[in-house]
């Protein structure tokens, strides 16, 4: 490679970030000695420890998984002479890849003195070593074309570890656990946590905070944990597939954070997956309660009763006489039959509260009639009885 004295133009690149506090030393003193007077005058010492003077980046520095990466590039002509047809190439090269950030012809023709300067930037994505590749080409007066080449090496770091657990609740329902841990060595402000579901499933957040602890607790400490809940549903429509592995995939866990000076950070986690744990084949789900839940005073309670597995299943309901605190009085709608692989029927319950409380509905019994196979649903529904005025 050409020495850099030999070149008509040069070639500076500064990476763009925003700058720290310059920290200062604490001045410890006695109410006799004469530094004592400035700690009594705020605009003197604002805080005693940090400063209010900004501190520029010395170095190209290291940057966080998530966040932009900014360079400024500036191509001079410090000679006499000018140069015509200038090229500027820049891409960013890691252990896998190499992505070009820019490529073009940025001028015809630079005289003596002039400049040309440029920002690029990109989102990076991995994680190690990055190399930033510029590469000038141009002719001069002898019409020879040049090359001039500068190589910047930085690394990126994790910014925050991400731990993720589910919780099974029923085929159709799931918890999914969330601890974030700020791996870095100065506080994060959590801007944003969101878990993006699969288009098999319906997301609610389960993080409501006090509106006055709100504002503390989106800032999270070096080596600090946060945890977050999110229940997550599979669509109605979906439910059929509730046992297949077409449900695995839950969604991704979107993150946004700002740094101490508002620099921004992305991740996002790859694609989230549940364990699919086996079920019962027939599965009764309770749809709509109709009527008013006062003690004894009927109401009917309109379910599905869906088959799950590979086969037609022929069945049978009925139901068990010795409920005492919710009594059953009658089954209406689909009460036997075939019901083919990932079908529904809906049946109607007919039942009498015995006493005002909060009850769970128990005691339906569904015979596969093929197997012989006799299947007990408890706890079907829970349901609060009101009192009689």
């Amino acid at each position: 490679m050409e020495n850099a004295k030999d070149h008509q133009l040069v070639l500076r690149v500064m990476r763009l970030t925003k700058p720290s506090f310059l920290p200062n030393i604490p001045i410890l003193s006695e109410e006799s000695d004469l530094t004592s007077s400035y700690r009594k005058d705020d605009s003197v010492i604002e805080h005693f420890g940090s400063s209010n003077i900004l501190l520029l980046p010395q170095s190209f520095g290291s940057i966080f998984l998530g966040e932009t990466f900014i360079c400024y590039l500036s191509i001079n002509n410090d000679s006499s002479n000018s140069a015509t047809n200038i090229n500027l190439k820049a891409d960013l090269q890691n252990s896998s890849q190499k992505t070009i950030l820019f490529n073009k012809v940025v001028t015809e023709n630079l005289q003596s003195g002039d400049s040309k300067d440029h920002i690029i930037s990109h989102e990076v994505k991995e994680l190690g070593i990055h190399i930033l590749v510029c590469v000038v080409t141009y002719y001069n007066t002898a019409n020879e074309v040049k090359l001039l080449r500068k190589f910047f090496k930085f690394e990126v770091l994790k910014p925050l570890d991400v731990k993720t657990k589910t919780y099974n609740v029923g085929c159709d329902k799931l918890f999914l656990e969330t601890q974030i841990q700020n791996i870095t060595k100065v506080p994060i402000c959590m801007e944003k946590v969101n878990m993006e579901p699969s288009a098999m499933y319906t997301s609610q957040p389960l993080n409501t905070l006090n509106e006055k602890d709100g504002d503390n607790l989106s800032y999270l400490n070096p080596f600090d944990t946060r945890q977050y809940l999110y229940m997550l549903k599979l669509k109605p429509e979906n439910f059929k597939l509730s046992l297949t592995e077409k449900v695995a995939a839950i969604g991704k866990l979107d993150i946004v954070w700002k740094s101490n000076l508002g620099e921004r950070g992305r991740l996002q986690t790859s694609q989230l997956q549940r364990a699919i744990t086996q079920q019962k084949n027939l599965v009764v789900q309770a749809l709509q309660v109709e009527g008013k839940c006062v003690e004894k005073q009927p109401f009917k309670i309109r379910c599905s009763l869906t088959n799950l597995s590979e086969q037609t299943k022929n069945l049978a309901l009925a139901f068990d006489r010795n409920q005492t605190s919710v009594m059953w009085l009658d089954i209406s709608g689909f009460t036997s039959g075939r019901i083919p692989s990932k079908e529904s029927r809906e049946f109607v319950i007919s039942l009498l509260p015995a006493c005002a409380g909060l009850h769970s509905i128990s005691g339906l019994l569904v015979t596969d009639v093929d197997l012989n196979r006799l299947h007990h649903y408890d706890d079907i529904y829970e349901l609060l009885i009101l009192a009689q005025d």
